[in-house]
């Protein structure tokens, strides 16, 4: 079964976790979604597949985070749409593999997939 991981190549988690797959001999689509941001339908699918809250997929020690949104108290729409027009906030990696995924942090989570 193919294995879909939103990559950032400059995060070392997300470099980690894309070497155990490749070591695994997986079938890996990357998506290197700073490039190619996730639409909100998207975003939608992986939070059901995470079983997350959109709030749940922000990195909160973001210097936009802390700057812009800490202070907020924003609706899931809302995050969805904060995530979409800044990216670089989506957690990452996200691994998926079928219905189900994984927020790659440590890095050998993605094993449990």
């Amino acid at each position: 079964m193919k294995y879909t991981i939103y990559h950032n190549p400059r995060c070392s988690k997300s470099r980690e976790a894309l070497c155990l797959l490749e070591e695994e001999g997986a079938d890996i689509e990357i998506v290197k979604y700073l490039d190619d941001v996730p639409t909100e339908e998207q975003l939608l699918k992986l939070l059901s597949k995470l079983n997350l809250k959109p709030f749940d997929l922000v990195r909160k020690g973001e210097k936009i985070y802390k700057e812009e949104y800490k202070k907020l108290n924003l609706n899931d729409h809302e995050w969805i749409k904060v995530m979409i027009e800044n990216p670089k906030l989506i957690e990452r990696p996200i691994v998926v593999k079928g219905n189900k995924a994984i927020i790659g942090r440590p890095p050998s989570l993605v094993k449990e997939l």
